[in-house]
């Protein structure tokens, strides 16, 4: 389901890469009866024209490959493939480095229990990376 649902994203920030974004959140508010005027409105308009397409496609094309690493993932998993294990311990493992870098820069407690969970997951998955994704036929 992640790898869908990120697919769907991905896709849909790729239909929103051309110019024009803060037009198309005006129709949206237009379109559900919304004052596209009021300031809370104004100022994500604002805040979107200085977004620039090739941002939006970049995070697009990530998003996308990011939905087939979890749908290749989820294939391995349903059919217990050893490498999906290894896939899913490398992709906790990704993180890792990220959170710390983000500590660094600014301490967050929220960011500290994140890397504290995201750590124990790792080391359950490595400790019981036989039982979790040993193949049964």
């Amino acid at each position: 389901m992640k790898g869908l649902l990120l697919l769907a994203i991905g896709i849909g920030l790729l239909n929103l890469s051309g110019p024009g974004l803060d037009a198309q959140l005006d129709q949206l508010l237009r379109w559900i009866h919304l004052d596209p005027e009021r300031q809370f409105f104004a100022a994500l308009g604002d805040k979107l024209r200085q977004i620039r397409p090739e941002n939006i496609r970049g995070v697009g094309i990530g998003t996308m490959l990011y939905s087939l690493l979890s749908l290749g993932e989820g294939v391995g998993l349903i059919f217990r493939r050893r490498w999906a294990g290894w896939l899913v311990i490398g992709e906790a493992l990704f993180f890792i480095p990220l959170e710390v870098y983000d500590l660094l820069h600014t301490f967050s407690g929220i960011v500290f229990g994140i890397l504290l969970v995201n750590l124990w997951i790792v080391w359950y998955l490595v400790a019981n990376k036989e039982r979790l994704f040993k193949h049964r036929h």
